[in-house]
């Protein structure tokens, strides 16, 4: 698992594009070799990596917007297999 630094930001890396497929009713992330289906919660995460906003403002914003606390390792967790998984990069 990717180690990540909460005040790095990070974004789609090249070639991927996040999208939501009707055929699917879901998000999905594309790429040359094909095609992943997010879970809501993956969805509303990774759409907040946009390249601007730090990891740390993600977290802060999914917790406000969902009334919830310590999302921070969920979100963590997700950006990192993310980033293993070649959808991320860290800008």
């Amino acid at each position: 698992m990717t180690t990540l630094d909460v005040d790095s930001i990070y974004g789609l890396a090249p070639g991927h594009r996040l999208q939501f497929e009707e055929a699917q009713q879901a998000w999905v992330v594309l790429y040359p070799e094909g095609m992943v289906k997010l879970n809501e919660s993956a969805s509303d995460i990774l759409r907040r990596c946009d390249g601007k906003a730090t990891l740390s403002t993600i977290v802060t914003d999914l917790e406000q917007t969902y009334d919830q606390v310590e999302l921070r390792d969920d979100v963590i967790g997700l950006v990192s297999a993310a980033l293993d998984q070649g959808w991320l990069k860290k800008r």
